[in-house]
């Protein structure tokens, strides 16, 4: 099963928004979703301050601010370790 993290903040609008999208995409292509809340860490808060809502596949960025569906749709059609 694949494994995305979203960098979320509880006040961030934004967040919430990318949020409710991502959660019919994870029923019907089957990822796990963390939700990671940047404010509980220092290193994390400083990394992605004005960046967030940030959506991760391990180390590589999908997107951030707002969900690029091509992208992501295009990420989670792929075998692991084909896109970079």
């Amino acid at each position: 099963m694949r494994q995305l993290t979203l960098y979320f903040r509880e006040y961030c609008s934004l967040c919430h928004d990318m949020l409710a999208q991502l959660q019919p995409l994870q029923q019907q292509h089957g990822f796990a979703l963390d939700v990671v809340d940047v404010d509980a860490d220092p290193l994390l808060e400083e990394k992605y301050n004005e960046l967030v809502p940030v959506l991760m596949e391990g180390t590589t960025e999908i997107c951030h601010w707002h969900l690029d569906l091509p992208r992501l749709l295009a990420r989670l059609a792929a075998q692991p370790g084909e896109i970079g």
